[in-house]
């Protein structure tokens, strides 16, 4: 009888476990299921983009150099003609004055010109001409006073011709002499000595730009937004020294795949934020639709353009930025998550609960959000349908519905 009682207190619990576990073993599967809802969906285009200014000028040096002034820092507003950034350039200075010690050698030799020659052969050759005309005038006075007296029978026709030979020599020498003064200078000294003036004039100029192209200044008005020169850095020519423009108003690149460019169209509503600023947004307006599409890292984008307010420049240009572009709203939208979707050979479809069998239904879908999917054919608001599991379902399966 003992031996009975030990025995049936050990086959009891065992009979027991038997009994619940095929009794859980042939339970149906639990599956989680959630509810068709109407709601407002929001269709809402979620990417990245990058800041610029609307108007802005990239500041580049035409002269090589080191920096040697640096009066701005970045975030700095400037007025147009400020000076950015000022530069050492060897040889400048005495490049300008070996073009004006040139300058004046021209003036030089032009003035001597405009005077007829050099100074000291016009001074010899004035000395001889007067000296020439008092021996004519004096050679005229004899030839004169002997003619007289030949009339008297008092000089003789030799006398008179001898002096007349001394006035015609006289006559000879200043000619000689007017056309030595001529020769001094012709037409071609004229036209060289202009050319020099003026090639001296353009080697000053020159010279005078170039120092003053070696302080960079800002051409417009604005916000100094990019530095990147240092004190004691080098530029060579075409070196970015500055980027200065108008931030009250920025231009946002928006990379928008190419498969999701037919949802966005001009006017569309847009919010930008920064990670950098949690909580803060600019909203804008989509204004201008890409007109090609080109890679972006892995992707293939088009740039979809739009404006936003920065009035107090917090977004700098060069920031990239999140986008959310809302392409559309529903209103009273039957809508299930998108996670609940599955497809198989015939589309789309989900697995709806009917008491407690799921069965397989082919849904037509519409307008989506981020996480959720009208329901335009297939569904009607309450219908239970599943959500993702471990569990492989099939149609015509029973299971226990768990609702999160």
């Amino acid at each position: 009888m003992k031996r009975r009682y030990i025995l049936l207190l050990v086959v009891a619990p065992l009979a027991l476990l038997g009994f619940w576990a095929y009794t859980k073993k042939n339970e149906p599967p639990e599956a989680p299921f959630t509810r068709v809802r109407r709601e407002t969906l929001i269709s809402n285009l979620i990417t990245n983009g990058k800041a610029e200014p609307l108007r802005f000028a990239s500041v580049r040096t035409d002269l090589a150099g080191s920096v040697v002034q640096l009066p701005v820092k970045e975030g700095q507003n400037v007025v147009q003609g400020a000076e950015l950034v000022r530069l050492k350039v060897p040889d400048l200075e005495s490049q300008l004055a070996a073009a004006e010690s040139r300058l004046e050698q021209a003036k030089a030799a032009q003035d001597n010109i405009e005077r007829g020659g050099r100074k000291a052969e016009l001074v010899e050759i004035d000395g001889s001409m007067a000296r020439a005309k008092l021996d004519r005038d004096e050679a005229q006075r004899d030839y004169g006073a002997l003619h007289r007296l030949q009339e008297k029978q008092a000089a003789t026709q030799e006398q008179v011709n001898a002096a007349q030979d001394k006035v015609r020599q006289a006559d000879l020498t200043i000619k000689s002499l007017e056309r030595k003064r001529e020769a001094l200078i012709t037409s071609s000294d004229k036209s060289v000595a202009d050319a020099r003036l003026h090639e001296a004039e353009a080697d000053v100029q020159l010279a005078r730009r170039r120092i003053a192209d070696a302080v960079v200044r800002a051409p417009m008005a604005g916000t100094v937004y990019d530095l990147p020169v240092r004190m004691g850095s080098y530029l060579n020519v075409g070196d970015l020294v500055a980027g200065v423009g108008m931030l009250d108003r920025l231009r946002v690149r928006v990379y928008v795949d190419e498969p999701e460019l037919g949802r966005v169209s001009v006017g569309f509503p847009v919010n930008i934020t920064w990670d950098a600023l949690p909580g803060r947004n600019w909203p804008g307006v989509v204004q201008q639709l890409p007109t090609e599409i080109h890679p972006l890292g892995t992707r293939q984008v088009g740039e979809v353009l739009c404006t936003i307010e920065n009035p107090q420049h917090v977004l700098v240009p060069g920031t990239n930025v999140n986008v959310e572009i809302r392409s559309r709203v529903v209103e009273n939208a039957l809508t299930i998550p998108k996670e609940a979707m599955r497809r198989d050979t015939s589309g789309a479809g989900v697995f709806v609960l009917k008491g407690d069998t799921i069965h397989w239904r082919v849904i037509q879908t519409g307008t989506s959000s981020i996480n959720r999917v009208q329901i335009a054919e297939g569904l009607a608001e309450g219908d239970a349908v599943a959500l993702p599991t471990d569990l492989a379902l099939h149609d015509g399966e029973k299971v226990r519905a768990v609702y999160p």
